[in-house]
């Protein structure tokens, strides 16, 4: 008689039968979301040089999240059979040269603007807070508790 619908709820976490790669697809998916609305709104407020580094660093921020999650799967000993782990693990600092270089290059062809470049990068900031709010809502609706 005393059992409310919390207790009568189930104790497994909501995560339970989800797919462990679910959040990651998410945060990628929430990062193209974020690019293409910026470079929306920027195509419509803001000059040419503006929306083409929106552009560029929101291309170079999925190209970066991605490359990072290869390397540190390598660094970390994730590698499928036959692949060559120092060169996966010498690409996590390889990423940083690459980004640079095309930054670099980007802004001395004055193609881009650097700060828009760099908040085009920032797309994947905005892609983390977004699963990190929907993973504190889950927790608080849920009542995950231990």
């Amino acid at each position: 008689m005393s059992e409310s619908a919390d207790n009568a709820r189930t104790q497994e976490p909501e995560t339970a039968g989800e797919d462990p790669q679910a959040s990651e697809r998410r945060i990628f998916r929430d990062t193209c979301v974020t690019v293409v609305a910026a470079v929306a709104v920027s195509a419509l407020v803001a000059p040419w040089r503006v929306t083409t580094g929106v552009l560029l660093g929101g291309a170079l921020g999925v190209f970066n999240q991605h490359w990072l999650r290869t390397s540190v799967a390598a660094v970390l000993g994730n590698t499928p059979a036959g692949a060559r782990p120092k060169w996966r693990a010498a690409r996590y600092v390889l990423r940083y040269i690459v980004v640079a270089v095309v930054v670099v290059a980007a802004v001395k062809l004055q193609v881009v603007s650097l700060v828009a470049t760099l908040a085009g990068m920032c797309a994947v900031v905005a892609a983390l807070l977004a699963e990190g709010f929907r993973q504190l809502y889950t927790a608080i609706v849920r009542r995950e508790e231990t």
